[in-house]
């Protein structure tokens, strides 16, 4: 997994290894000591390769969508924009509410992955942001 970091050097996208056997917190503390070490372009040859699959934020600068491009040799890079309270639908009252929504855009290489097969991660990916205590389990 990387993670897309704007640096005074470039964009970057630097890789944390084996994320599938990590946790959050671990996952979090990795993304802040890597993003760190790449604005003071301190990072080894071997955190800049290996990766497949890019998360991309931009949402901590308010953007509300985008999409990105997929890095070569990778498979798709994931678009993540800011959040924003909108009016939606509220089926119990039958009314409306407040909600927040987030836009996220999966940009993949078909000749890696179908088409088919991300939106089907895109699918799975809503369950978790939708209900993100079954990250937990």
């Amino acid at each position: 997994m990387c993670v897309a970091i704007q640096t005074d050097f470039g964009l970057m996208a630097p890789t944390l290894f084996n994320t599938h056997l990590k946790g959050l917190e671990e996952i979090a503390a990795e993304v802040k000591d890597i993003a760190a070490r790449a604005r003071e372009n301190k990072l080894k040859p071997e955190e800049l390769s290996g990766g497949t699959f890019t998360i991309s934020n931009l949402g901590m600068f308010g953007v509300h969508n985008f999409s990105a491009i997929v890095n070569p040799p990778q498979a798709c890079i994931l678009a993540v924009s800011a959040a924003e309270k909108t009016v939606v639908p509220d089926e119990a009252s039958k009314g409306f509410k407040i909600s927040s929504l987030m836009n996220v855009t999966l940009s993949s290489d078909h000749r890696v992955v179908d088409g088919a097969v991300a939106a089907q991660w895109g699918q799975e990916f809503r369950k978790f942001i939708e209900n993100p205590e079954f990250m937990i389990l």
